[in-house]
């Protein structure tokens, strides 16, 4: 049987669905860091980044991009709909159960990993968080693929609150790594029986569907994208092991905070991406360049409002914001941190959905794995000499060069001439009012740090400085015209739309108490500042 099929909203409304249920994830993700800074020592919550570190990254390596085969073929399979579920979710469970017989029957892999011997005990309870979490993951991609938004808000919502919950319970009662990781394992259980339940309703009878032939063409379409899926995730977490080496629990808990506290950072990229792939995809069957560039450009447009001043904001500001969130005892990752924040603007053009829906996709996995050879080569050698913040640069330049030839190349793709940059002339704009508030509120940090006297809170610089450049870049918008009053009221109403939904979700709640909902895949830990 195949599900209903049923009407797409507006990939407007989608985006904005999915963006509020992981702006309101964020809220509870970001209270459980800032908890645990306050419960462990900087020794402990190393040792504790790490083990979430290689449940996150292990979720998102050893489905190799096989569950993003849904986007393609439930379309397409309108009659084998069961079967594509199937199929994933064995997938899924052979690659999670391999890697948890590897942490069982070799302890010793995850302390290779990082070197890092208190890592070996941890290793069995590991594996079986590992295997849960993976298959797991894939409820929010599922809902997304059948544009269930949604569904997809409230799993969201309610996987990452009763995360948050879990593990702030863990490190209030017991505060040790262990008892966070016990959280973990709960928390998977979660995420599958809720899977399992939503599955059996959109898919009746998925669970003996399976079919071989049609796994075969799944893999074909998926093992392109996994494997650069792959090697842009290596790219993304090596630097990560490489601290962990050179420079302890301690040091890594330091450099984490730097590049990895703000959840925030991936869900307009995200969302956004989540929302185009299906109609670039679309359009490119259509031979559609001129429209997929209008989409990516609207999308530049939309996503340059947050990102450029955002990043700006914490350059100016984020001293002070490190000091605030995480105590001063994490001072040191200020200078991490700003080179990370630098990387928010690239986010801006959406390549992922583009590239993923041509033809030329080995390009990029190609250019990744020279990028890669040469960051890994570098990090080997002179890790220790560089140092956290000399670490950090080198995954900036390495980020910042695949960046650049990636938007030339999709270019080439879409023949971009300079009569088409045009579309583009918007962002420029916003890039203007960005720099004219961040100088603006550059000055009003100087004043405010500077003045004699006692020292002013750090909540009070904050403040003042984005009060300051709040007000010159809504002033730069405004001059500008960036914003459309028609593009306003849609916005106003797709808002609305979200508060009238999220009203009935909040009554159905109440009503039904029992529900929970797995974890969201792009934040079940804290998600890295270095953007694909």
């Amino acid at each position: 049987m195949t599900s209903e099929a049923q009407p797409a909203p507006s990939l407007t409304s989608q985006a904005v669905w999915l963006m509020t249920a992981k702006t309101v994830s964020f809220a509870f993700a970001i209270a459980l860091p800032l908890l645990l800074v306050r419960r462990l020592s900087q020794q402990e919550l190393g040792l504790y980044k790490q083990v979430f570190f290689v449940v996150t990254t292990a979720m998102n390596l050893l489905p190799l991009g096989f569950a993003m085969s849904a986007f393609y073929f439930l379309p397409r399979e309108r009659e084998r709909q069961p079967a594509v579920i199937a199929n994933i979710l064995v997938f899924l469970a052979t690659a999670g159960g391999l890697a948890a017989v590897l942490f069982l029957v070799w302890p010793g892999f995850v302390v290779w990993l990082f070197g890092t011997p208190e890592l070996g005990g941890l290793s069995r309870l590991l594996g079986v968080v590992v295997l849960l979490w993976t298959i797991g993951s894939f409820l929010e991609l599922i809902t997304v693929a059948v544009q269930d938004v949604r569904a997809s808000t409230v799993f969201i919502v309610l996987a990452q609150f009763s995360k948050t919950a879990l593990l702030m319970g863990a490190a209030t009662l017991f505060a040790t790594v262990e008892s966070l990781l016990v959280a973990g394992l709960l928390q998977g259980v979660v995420q599958v029986t809720v899977m399992t339940f939503y599955l059996r309703r959109r898919f009746p009878g998925f669970w003996r569907a399976f079919n071989f032939p049609l796994l075969r063409r799944q893999g074909a379409y998926a093992v392109p994208l996994g494997l650069s899926s792959l090697v842009i995730q290596l790219q993304d977490t090596l630097h990560h092991l490489f601290v962990g080496h050179a420079f302890g629990p301690a040091g890594y808990a330091i450099y984490s905070v730097g590049v990895t506290q703000l959840p925030l950072v991936g869900i307009l990229r995200e969302s956004a991406g989540a929302v185009m792939l299906p109609r670039i995809n679309e359009l490119e069957s259509e031979n559609g360049r001129g429209q997929i560039l209008d989409l990516v450009a609207r999308a530049a447009r939309k996503l340059a409002l947050v990102y450029f001043p955002l990043s700006a904001f914490l350059l100016v500001a984020g001293h002070e914001v490190v000091i605030l969130l995480f105590t001063r005892q994490y001072e040191a990752s200020w200078p991490i941190f700003a080179i990370a924040v630098m990387v928010l603007p690239m986010n801006a053009i959406v390549l992922d959905p583009v590239t993923r829906a041509h033809s030329e996709r080995f390009f990029f996995l190609r250019l990744r794995l020279v990028v890669l050879a040469v960051l890994t080569t570098v990090l080997a050698l002179y890790a220790s000499e560089l140092g956290l913040v000399g670490v950090m640069g080198a995954v900036f330049t390495a980020v910042s060069g695949i960046w650049l030839i990636g938007v030339w190349r999709m270019a080439r793709l879409l023949q971009v001439g300079w009569s088409e940059l045009r579309a583009f002339r918007p962002v420029g704009w916003i890039a203007a009012s960005t720099i004219a508030a961040a100088a603006v509120a550059f000055i009003v940090r100087a004043l405010v740090v500077g003045a004699p006297g006692p020292a002013r809170p750090d909540w009070q610089v904050i403040a003042l400085c984005a009060a300051a450049f709040g007000a010159v870049y809504a002033a730069g918008l405004k001059l500008f015209g960036v914003l459309a009053t028609e593009e306003l009221r849609a916005l106003w109403q797709d808002l609305r739309r979200v508060s009238s939904g999220a009203g009935a979700i909040l009554l159905a709640l109440r009503r039904r108490p029992r529900p929970q909902a797995p974890s969201d895949p792009s934040a079940p830990a804290p998600i890295d500042l270095v953007a694909r």
